[in-house]
């Protein structure tokens, strides 16, 4: 049986986390901006250094698994 689980965390963080989908953070005007679908290369270290963070806390430290099959 395959362990699922850390595929499943990175996928759904990869299309949550991406800059400018659902927010942006830091934005061009303000510090949040919600669906304005720009970036900024400070924004895409802001967000990998989320992604990263997430996905040891719910990988690691959680030990999130999902086995099919």
């Amino acid at each position: 049986m395959s362990d699922w689980g850390p595929v499943f965390v990175a996928v759904v963080l990869f299309v949550l986390l991406s800059p400018g989908l659902l927010f942006q953070l830091p934005g061009k005007g303000r510090f949040v901006e919600f669906g304005n679908f720009h970036t900024s290369g400070l924004s895409i270290l802001v967000h990998t250094l989320l992604y990263f963070a997430l996905v040891a806390i719910f990988v690691v430290a959680v030990g999130v698994h999902v086995y099919l099959g």
